[in-house]
This record gives C-alpha cells, sequence and structure tokens, in this order.
C-alpha cells in the first residue's frame, strides 16, 4: 500500500485533526523543514512568548501586528491567544477564512474585524494578518506598532532580518526534522518518496539509514525561507 502524506505535523492543534500514521509500504512525504537545524519548541513556549511581547506592547500603548499565513497558522494562533491582555482583531483576508473555521465548529477567543478598532482599543490590541500586509498602507491605521511573525522559517535569524520583523515566534504547520523522521518510522515503509524542501538532504539521510528513499520533484515548490510559500 502507497500513503501520500499532504503537509502534516506533529504538534497538537486545536483547530485541526491530529496526524494519524497509516502503515504502508511506501510513504510519499513533505520534506519543507528537512533539515537538523529546524526543531520546534513545545507550542506553550512559543505562546508564552507571543503573550509576553504582547503584553509588554499593551503596557507600552503599541498595537501588535502579528504576522502568519492566513490560512490555517492564523487559526491555530487565534485558538491559543489570552484575550485578558486586550482586545483582538483580524485584518480581513484572515476574518474571512476564520469565519468558515467557526462555522465548521472550531471555537476561539473573542475577536473582530481590524476595520472596527478604535484608537484606544489598538493601544492594547493583538492584530493577525497575512504577512502581505507588512509595509502596506494598511499598517498606518495603527500609529505605533510592533510587528513580529509567526513561522518556521524564523528558526533563523537571517530570515527575520530580511523580514524587517521586531520578532520571530518559531511556530509551524510543517513537521520539523524529528517528527519526520518519528512519521517515517511510524508508517513502517521501507520505500520513502521525499518531495518538497530539503528532499534531498531528508533522502540521503533515510538512505542512510537502510530505507530506499527517492526524491521527488513537484510543480508548485514555493521559495524556502519565505513565509508567503504557504508555511
Amino acid at each position: 500500500m502507497w500513503v501520500v502524506s499532504g503537509d502534516y505535523k506533529m504538534q497538537p492543534d486545536p483547530t485541526c485533526s491530529p496526524f494519524e500514521p497509516v502503515r504502508c509500504h511506501t510513504f510519499i512525504t513533505e520534506s519543507t523543514f528537512g533539515l537538523p537545524v529546524y526543531r520546534w519548541q513545545p507550542s506553550g513556549e512559543v505562546f508564552a512568548g507571543i503573550h509576553g511581547w504582547w503584553q509588554g506592547n499593551a503596557e507600552q500603548g503599541r498595537t501588535s501586528l502579528l504576522l502568519a499565513y492566513a490560512l490555517g497558522k492564523a487559526q491555530r494562533i487565534l485558538a491559543g491567544l489570552n484575550p485578558e491582555i486586550g482586545p483582538i482583531f483580524l485584518h480581513g483576508a484572515v476574518e474571512r477564512l476564520t469565519t468558515l473555521y467557526q462555522e465548521a465548529g472550531v471555537s476561539f477567543p473573542p475577536w473582530r474585524h481590524a476595520s472596527t478598532a478604535t484608537r484606544e482599543e489598538l493601544r492594547r490590541a493583538l492584530v493577525i494578518a497575512p504577512p502581505s500586509a507588512q509595509g502596506t498602507p494598511w499598517t498606518r491605521r495603527f500609529g505605533r506598532f510592533s510587528a513580529a511573525m509567526a513561522s518556521g522559517w524564523m528558526r533563523i535569524r537571517g530570515t527575520r532580518r530580511r523580514r524587517a520583523v521586531d520578532r520571530g515566534f518559531v511556530l509551524s504547520d510543517h513537521a520539523d526534522w524529528p517528527a519526520l523522521n518519528q512519521a517515517v518510522a511510524e508508517t513502517g515503509a521501507g520505500t520513502v518518496w521525499v518531495t518538497h524542501g530539503y528532499r534531498a538532504v531528508f533522502a540521503r539521510w533515510l538512505r542512510e539509514r537502510g530505507l530506499q528513499a527517492e526524491t521527488v520533484e513537484t510543480r508548485f515548490e514555493g521559495e524556502r525561507g519565505d513565509p508567503e510559500a504557504g508555511e
């Protein structure tokens, strides 16, 4: 039997079903973060960092602008936020998708569309927006604000500098290096096809451990280190 993974992660996420390994002979896996350097912290530690950053900004009267991929990542972040720190607002692109999540039964803390925020509310607010909103006229409404990004690519300091954000939170909806290895082991597959990301590195690693592993090119790869590529 063959199994095609699609994108997956092993960390718990209240906005989606957990990863379930399926025993198979051939496993086709992504390897977006198929390098040993990519190892994720527990989600609780990441959210503690987000809350501390948000609280510090609120105490100084600055809006906290958190950039995250509009589908999946933004909802995962929203579900883990503590609304006692301040009001939560969403960019329109995030708001539309979040509404669909709610209609499907996913629970979130109270939030509103960013266009409804008052100046006073914004001084303590956290606003979730897609990375494409950074540096656009849309951000002018916030006055003083601090920008951060949530992405697995934030694991590399140079990526944070290139994105010109104040903080980087390492939170990914893809498996990290240990999770990729765990997923392969749990399938029991003797043959693994590796696609996306650092596929050559991960395939070589698997071959060195006795598996038959090959790389597979796909038409749409995205750009490594680019949060807009779907991470």
